[in-house]
């Protein structure tokens, strides 16, 4: 494991309208100049081959929809500690966050996990696009994962 890097990772089917939203913010964040350690990964519908980066990691960012209750467009930031803390993830995914972080635990990883996750209306057509709504809040999201971002590489290089 690499503690100094980081992973985004982005969840979700694009193929799905705004259930694909996390994927749509890690690839815009692969356009920008990130911080040294940062690695940006297109998860599409998850699966257990994604545990070996998030082992990897020693810091970890992920990016998905949810069906959270809040109104579509809302980005959440959260740092759950258990699978039940995250919220509900729509069933487009081949295996679940909470599943693939449960795997994680249980094989020993102990890194703390940031989660974005945007709400959406589960109920939408097939769809490559995001809908307005879920796009501005994609962009909200990317801009304060770099800002995050930023900060952690300030901190590192203070303290070294």
């Amino acid at each position: 494991m690499n503690t100094n890097k980081t992973l985004v990772l982005g969840l979700g089917n694009v193929i799905m309208g705004d259930e694909g939203v996390g994927v749509h913010v890690v690839r815009a964040l692969e356009k920008h100049i990130l911080p040294a350690g940062v690695e940006c990964l297109d998860g599409g519908t998850g699966g257990f081959i994604l545990l070996e980066p998030l082992e990897n990691a020693g810091n970890i960012i992920l990016i998905d929809a949810a069906a959270d209750g809040n109104l579509p467009g809302t980005v959440t930031r959260t740092t759950p500690r258990f699978s039940k803390d995250y919220p509900p993830t729509l069933t487009a995914h081949d295996i679940g966050v909470k599943d693939l972080l449960d795997a994680f635990y249980m094989q020993g990883g102990s890194r703390d996990v940031v989660l974005y996750a945007i709400a959406i209306d589960p109920q939408q057509p097939i769809s490559m696009d995001l809908s307005p709504a879920i796009s501005k809040a994609a962009q909200e999201a990317e801009q304060r994962i770099l800002a995050e971002l930023r900060s952690r590489d300030e901190a590192q290089n203070q303290a070294q």
